[in-house]
């Protein structure tokens, strides 16, 4: 188990980042900022982070991904890239929240910021809330990206809690589909 390989990223925010692990080891971690672009820019950051260490996707035993809460794209270009690559690979895929990443090295609430200044904060237990910033009464905050992504590997890495992964969505899109009467097809 000490050799195993976790690949762990997120792009549930304005960032893609990804984290490399060799047992309980960091090898290589990577975080860029970008409030668009992910779905282009995830797969070249992930060969890059393996070819640094001079790893191929063949490589890995296990993949963590961060299904949220956060940007509705975001989580779920990430999500379709775990499961694919899970499939292809045939290795296992666990899907992992900020929140279980936040409480990895804190007790108490953890606190993900949400659309219009708000908060969607977690107790170690219950359901979420949403909260406008001067109520979080000390609730953690998530890491920078980077180590967001290595705490999602260390998760993988261990089994748990993680499970399948699917986005944790705590709303509705903000995108809706079209009202109008679709057009006739014609034969």
């Amino acid at each position: 188990m000490k050799d195993r390989l976790t690949l762990g990223f997120d792009s549930s925010a304005a960032h893609c980042a990804a984290a490399l692990l060799k047992g309980d080891t960091v090898l290589a971690r990577r975080s860029e900022d970008m409030s668009r672009g992910q779905a282009e820019r995830l797969m070249p950051l992930l060969e890059q982070l393996l070819a640094s260490q001079g790893l191929a996707w063949a490589d890995l035993h296990r993949i963590g991904v961060g299904t949220g809460p956060g940007n509705f794209t975001g989580i779920r270009i990430a999500v379709a890239a775990a499961r694919g690559l899970s499939l292809s690979l045939d290795i296992p895929a666990l899907g992992i929240t900020t929140f279980e990443a936040i409480r990895m090295d804190a007790d108490g609430a953890a606190a993900v910021p949400a659309p219009r200044g708000l908060f969607h904060v977690q107790g170690r237990v219950g359901a979420v809330r949403t909260v406008a910033a001067e109520v979080l009464n000390g609730a953690t905050l998530p890491p920078e990206p980077a180590e967001l992504a290595a705490r999602i590997a260390r998760l993988a890495a261990s089994g748990k809690p993680g499970g399948r992964p699917a986005p944790l969505y705590l709303r509705p899109a903000d995108a809706a589909p079209s009202r109008d009467t679709p057009p006739a097809i014609l034969t």
